[in-house]
């Protein structure tokens, strides 16, 4: 469903999004081809979609390479679809240091779903983006939903210590871990403990599955207790290739989302998002502004006084920001 980014930029928007909200596939494919290339018309575009959006549901999934993601998204993208629900995918894959492009290709492994008018999958790279996300990743979403998607499921590269950018992203993430892919001390370490809402231990029919529940259970156990009425994440045993355990999975994810909406936190969780958002497109605005009014050269002569101590840090710093406001 790939599209020249050309052929995207040189189409109506309004058109474009008409047509997405009617489900074509070309439709959205060029809207999100006009994010991920950042077109002239991509401010057109995302003001287009601001009304239409926050009807879908948000699921991340992150997790180390080789717990079986790709193939959890596609049994979650099955029931879902047999639940009636129009699903959108996004697999965010490591770039391609070459061309820039979309690595793994997770496509592939959801080829089941090639042919449903009701799912859409686009890969999308990570373009040298920390945190396991694309930095289009929000205004794609934004497409999705506004494209008529029930759920939107956000699959990233990886979890590491830097990888967990899925939390400020979704209403709910799922972190998924398999038996003998590390212990959860490692786990705790990367942060996972942290971000996730709900925890898969995928491949249980391996040796080790019951291990690696109860060392979850028992690290979400520590810490300092939780306030009456907060949410407890769960841990789910799934075999994602055979689908077994996918249908607890998704009452676990209805458990979520209802447990949102009743505290109020599902509409938090948003505002945070696009607190975040907002921030990112101001702080590119800024560098270009500062890039315009030669800000590098004033940097690089502020950076050349802070070397010698002739001025601090910060102090350099707000010269640099008066210089910015004042132009």
């Amino acid at each position: 469903m790939a599209e020249n980014g050309g052929r995207a930029a040189g189409a109506d928007v309004g058109d474009l999004v008409a047509r997405a909200r009617r489900g074509e596939p070309r439709a959205v494919a060029r809207l999100i081809s006009l994010v991920e290339n950042e077109s002239p018309r991509l401010r057109a575009v995302m003001a287009a979609l601001a009304p239409l959006t926050g009807g879908a549901r948000i699921v991340g999934l992150t997790g180390s390479p080789g717990v079986g993601k790709s193939t959890t998204t596609s049994a979650l993208v099955t029931a879902y679809r047999r639940a009636g629900k129009r699903v959108g995918v996004l697999a965010v894959d490591p770039s391609s240091p070459f061309s820039g492009g979309a690595l793994l290709g997770d496509r592939v492994r959801m080829s089941e779903h090639a042919l449903d008018p009701g799912v859409y999958v686009r890969s999308m790279a990570t373009r040298g983006h920390l945190g396991g996300l694309s930095w289009a990743v929000p205004q794609a979403v934004r497409v999705l939903d506004a494209a008529g998607c029930d759920v939107v499921l956000v699959e990233t590269v990886g979890v590491g210590q830097s990888e967990v950018d899925i939390a400020a992203q979704a209403d709910t993430t799922v972190v998924l871990l398999a038996p003998g892919m590390g212990d959860g001390v490692q786990a705790a370490k990367a942060g996972i403990l942290e971000v996730g809402d709900l925890f898969v231990v995928n491949k249980a029919d391996r040796d080790g599955a019951g291990t690696t529940v109860r060392e979850l259970q028992h690290m979400l156990g520590l810490g300092p207790p939780r306030a009456p009425g907060e949410w407890r994440p769960s841990v789910v045993r799934t075999v994602a290739a055979r689908g077994e355990g996918v249908d607890e999975l998704v009452e676990a994810l209805e458990k979520h989302h209802g447990w949102l909406v009743e505290h109020d936190a599902l509409a938090a969780r948003r505002e945070r998002r696009a607190a975040n958002e907002v921030e990112s497109i101001a702080l590119t605005a800024l560098r270009a502004r500062m890039g315009q009014l030669g800000g590098d050269q004033r940097l690089g002569a502020l950076a050349t006084r802070v070397r010698d101590g002739d001025l601090d840090p910060y102090a350099a710093a707000d010269l640099l920001v008066e210089g910015v406001a004042e132009a």
